[in-house]
């Protein structure tokens, strides 16, 4: 077992050592219910939410800023606010970044286990030594208490045969894990009346596939969950628990139930300062390399971006200088309405050497079609001259960027408190 300096894994470094979470992982393929899947919160500490969203690219920007300013960094992780491999993309592009640039960080990651297995080997091939896997069960009849869907593939799944396939995936995750010689730790959330009988035997299994550490977390009560009328358990109950699985397999007792986005030593919130950086990077333009070298632009009087891509009949497509003068391309015509999804599938083709698309607003179909052809969507109010110079140099769009700012953003949520370290 390799505890080496990751303060999660090692109570002795808790103090000494300290993690970087990216939040690069959105999505989630399971409903547990216990989980409101509401993410985006600077104010609760629980895992599953995080103050923003990044993409790779603005991860690593995120990521340097943070070791220049917090000290004894040793471990960069990336844990939701969804699952990591609901998010293979990112995830994987994410640790490549890392490793590519930081060789010397311990890599980290925390899932449900549904996704991992068939990146189990080029997660040992880019050296991740460590992986949490949140399991909840390991019977039936209980597991299928705890979620409402499990989603597989492409394929939904209700609450039993959900249970079923997310168990045997998880089992088999653990076992190549092992293999691959990763330290593997379990996070268990003790949900009283549902699973709190029933940690002795997930301690028993877990030993029987090696695990090298059961972490027996309180269940926390989020407000709009399905579990969310339950109660926190008491601590008598947590120590009770932890001295039976303590007989079978060693425990972590120093979890402080992480956030997504925490950083610094254990039990330590982050700073407004750290804070406002990850909003500041959440903003920024992805960075793309030479084979996109333009930006897009929805213009009514080609000053502003000022127009809906629904209404524009064309786009305008900027490039920079070697001096950094932006500079006009040309004008490309746009599909004609009336196509469906057909008209975006042709613009994403048509806008292929474009890194961004600046426009003031658009649907969720085109949305999610050009987003799907990794094209950065800017709904953006500004000169095109400051919105493209922005994108170019990797810049803060902050000051620019529409937005619809809600307490504990509940549009399109996808995460609860599952999968943290």
């Amino acid at each position: 077992m390799d505890l080496s300096n990751h303060p999660c894994f090692n109570a002795k470094m808790k103090g000494i050592y300290g993690r970087v979470h990216l939040p690069v992982a959105p999505r989630c393929n399971i409903q547990c219910n216990y989980c409101d899947r509401k993410y985006d919160c600077v104010n609760e500490s629980r895992p599953g939410v995080t103050s923003a969203v990044l993409k790779p690219s603005q991860a690593m920007i995120y990521l340097d800023y943070v070791l220049e300013k917090v000290k004894n960094i040793s471990v960069v992780g990336i844990a939701g606010p969804g699952d990591p491999f609901a998010n293979p993309d990112e995830t994987m592009e994410t640790l490549q970044l890392v490793k590519k640039q930081y060789p010397e960080m311990i890599l980290c990651l925390a899932t449900n286990g549904l996704g991992i297995g068939p990146y189990i080997d080029d997660l040992a091939e880019m050296n991740v030594k460590h992986v949490t896997v949140t399991l909840n069960a390991v019977e039936s009849d209980i597991g299928s208490q705890l979620y409402s869907f499990v989603r597989h593939g492409k394929r939904t799944l209700g609450p039993r045969p959900g249970f079923e396939v997310l168990l045997e995936k998880q089992l088999e995750a653990i076992t190549r894990l092992k293999e691959k010689n990763i330290t593997t730790k379990v996070n268990t959330v003790i949900i009283p009346g549902i699973n709190d009988g029933h940690i002795e035997a997930i301690a028993e299994k877990m030993a029987e596939l090696k695990v090298d550490v059961l972490n027996c977390i309180p269940f926390y009560p989020n407000k709009g969950s399905n579990f969310g009328h339950l109660k926190e358990p008491s601590k008598s109950l947590i120590k009770d628990i932890r001295k039976k699985a303590a007989k079978h397999i060693p425990q972590m007792y120093h979890c402080t139930r992480c956030r997504a986005d925490a950083v610094g030593i254990l039990g330590e919130d982050n700073s407004r300062e750290i804070t406002e950086k990850l909003q500041e990077c959440s903003q920024m333009p992805e960075i793309y390399g030479d084979e996109r070298p333009y930006v897009a632009v929805a213009s009514l009087d080609g000053r502003l971006v000022n127009e809906h891509l629904g209404k524009a009949e064309e786009l305008l497509i900027y490039g920079q200088e070697y001096n950094g003068e932006i500079y006009l391309v040309e004008a490309r015509k746009t599909p004609k309405p009336g196509g469906g999804a057909q008209r975006w599938e042709d613009l994403s083709d048509m806008l292929s050497d474009c890194r961004a698309l600046m426009v003031t607003g658009l649907g969720d179909s085109p949305r999610r079609i050009l987003g799907q052809k990794k094209i950065d969507i800017l709904e953006l109010d500004g000169t095109i001259a400051e919105a493209a110079e922005a994108v170019f140099e990797g810049h803060s769009m902050d000051f620019m960027v529409q937005r619809d700012v809600q307490a504990c953003n509940e549009k399109s949520p996808m995460a609860g408190m599952g999968c943290g370290f």
